[in-house]
């Protein structure tokens, strides 16, 4: 091989390769991007319901055996009437035991009420409620974008990051698998 021979062919592959760098470049020319200028996150107040249970004391009324206080009355009216028939005489004894009598049987009464009423046990018991718990969710993104010289807005599923890539007919491309065509 002489020496023109090599120079030619180094230039005619050099040629060619070149030619097909450019030929590729304008075909293969990459896909276009939309600039993003905001991002806004979306977000949805979710309330979910939970049952909350504390243990609180209680104080309680022992239950009654007596509730009509039959034992208190009886027991006040003998002694009242004990009593009442040590004073006086004749007429007026009888007077004083039946008024004893009426006066111990009322006093007995309310004095066996008084310490029922004050007769109490305390006990803890499980209270529970439902509250409701509140936490915000993503739910999409407001995005702003540029492409060329018109500035618009999309709703999107997911954070794209600073560009959006542009299909061949000039539109967003807003799922990821939609890229490839």
């Amino acid at each position: 091989m002489n020496k023109s021979m090599i120079v030619g062919a180094v230039l005619g592959a050099v040629g060619v390769t070149a030619g097909g760098a450019v030929a590729t470049y304008s075909l293969v020319g990459g896909p276009e991007y939309a600039e993003v200028l905001a991002v806004q996150p979306v977000k949805e107040t979710i309330k979910t319901p939970r049952e909350v249970c504390k243990d609180v004391t209680v104080t309680r009324q022992k239950p009654v055996k007596d509730q009509h206080q039959i034992a208190g009355t009886v027991l006040g009216a003998v002694a009242g009437g004990l009593l009442g028939n040590q004073v006086g005489g004749g007429n007026g004894k009888k007077l004083a035991t039946v008024a004893g009598a009426v006066g111990g049987g009322y006093a007995g009464n309310k004095v066996q009420e008084n310490m029922q009423a004050g007769s109490t046990y305390t006990t803890t018991e499980t209270r529970c409620n439902t509250v409701m718990d509140s936490s915000d969710k993503v739910v999409g993104y407001d995005v702003k974008y540029q492409l060329g010289d018109r500035v618009d807005q999309v709703r999107m599923d997911r954070d794209p990051g600073s560009r959006i890539p542009v299909n061949d007919q000039g539109q967003l491309v807003l799922v990821q698998n939609q890229i490839a065509q």
